[in-house]
């Protein structure tokens, strides 16, 4: 599917993950975002003009969206530069990927940035005029909650979902504590030797704690600490459901910056040019109303049959899971032990900030593979509307 687009060696940051009204919660995500691109371009001594063309990434708005990719670029000292805003929910980074990727294959850009933040902390409360309410009536969203809470289309939660696909496959409690368990153990891994498996991406972020403090945050920021039994005490959040609230990720804040170019600018780009990244092939499904958690696996069948492989030639497999049945789900799909992939952590763990959550798989996939001598990377996962992407990379 794709032949010309490649992300340079090291080209990508992630923030740590700050869980929601944490030490992120007083910065616009925009602003913030723009702000560490700026200080990672200068720390890996890349001029950010470089960037021909701007994807940002966003699902919760934030004071002056308005102006969408312009004024971020204009903070991250790419002044010059137009760009896209990118809504995809929690797919918002891989489409953002892909949309950077078809602009390099087809040669309309040569260096594009997915630039993708957000703050689910004190979200937008709107309040939208209705003209044909009596009484100058009005209609008012809390952008976050609201939407958490039913998909428009469906007057769905997205628990419900969860608890659907559960309850159509046979999934048990018991098998959902178990392997959140395996999750959490997975995460634990990434902070062995002094976080050794972190530091190969996460770049800090300076947040601001008053008008006149900030502090600097290096680590993810408010991951809970679990157990078997601990799993075990808690009540399922739906009636004869199987999630708990350990069993679920929670919301947060973050951002994201990933490089695509051709892979001759990548080589020059690259931390080490004999580490060769490329954007492989996408792949997208919608699946049965209120059935979320079962989209992945058609939009992953796409990816794999664009690049010619199967489930079982990935070196790395990473899989948004928002409920815990998301991996029980994809891994008896494609007949794969769902104990063996999402290696070093997920997002049940350290959060789901929308725009940033897959492109930190992402990340984390590239340098899973590398660490493994390349092959290639699968990054999936569902999204709301029932819907779902995936795209596959190939390290060598």
């Amino acid at each position: 599917m794709f032949t010309k687009a490649y992300i340079p060696y090291k080209g990508y940051y992630s923030t740590p993950f700050c869980k929601w009204q944490g030490s992120l919660q007083n910065d616009n995500a925009i602003d913030l975002g723009a702000k560490t691109s700026k200080s990672w371009f200068e720390s890996r001594g890349i001029d950010p003009k470089v960037v021909e063309y701007l994807y940002l990434g966003i699902t919760v708005g934030q004071h002056r969206v308005f102006f969408g990719a312009t004024w971020p670029a204009v903070q991250m000292g790419a002044p010059d530069i137009p760009g896209m805003t990118v809504m995809q929910a929690c797919s918002t980074a891989t489409t953002s990927l892909f949309n950077a990727s078809a602009s390099v294959e087809v040669g309309n850009v040569n260096t594009a940035y997915c630039l993708l933040v957000d703050r689910c902390s004190n979200s937008p409360h709107t309040i939208w005029p209705n003209p044909l309410g009596p009484g100058g009536e009005i209609i008012s969203e809390d952008w976050f909650m609201d939407n958490v809470k039913a998909d428009p289309a469906t007057g769905s939660g997205m628990l419900v979902t969860a608890e659907n696909v559960a309850e159509q496959e046979g999934f048990t409690r018991e098998e959902a504590d178990e392997l959140t368990l395996r999750r959490y153990e997975q995460y634990a891994e990434s902070l062995a030797n002094n976080r050794a498996f972190q530091k190969r991406f996460m770049f800090p972020v300076e947040a601001t704690v008053s008008r006149k403090k900030t502090k600097l945050i290096e680590e993810d920021e408010g991951i809970a600490r679990t157990s078997k039994e601990a799993l075990a005490r808690l009540k399922p959040v739906a009636k004869d459901g199987i999630h708990t609230f350990g069993a679920q990720t929670h919301p947060a804040d973050a951002n994201v910056g990933i490089l695509v170019t051709s892979k001759d600018k990548a080589a020059e780009l690259s931390a080490d040019p004999n580490v060769a990244i490329q954007v492989v092939s996408y792949g997208y499904a919608r699946a049965k109303k209120a059935y979320m958690p079962t989209a992945p696996v058609p939009a992953v069948q796409m990816a794999l049959e664009r690049a010619g492989k199967k489930a079982q030639d990935m070196v790395s497999i990473k899989n948004h899971n928002p409920f815990i049945v998301n991996d029980l789900y994809l891994a008896k799909k494609l007949g794969i032990d769902a104990t063996s992939f999402n290696n070093y952590g997920s997002s049940i763990v350290w959060g789901h900030p929308q725009a940033p959550t897959a492109g930190r798989l992402i990340i984390e996939a590239i340098e899973e593979a590398a660490i493994k001598g390349g092959g290639y990377a699968l990054v999936s996962g569902c999204a709301a509307g029932d819907t779902a992407a995936a795209i596959i990379i190939k390290i060598s």
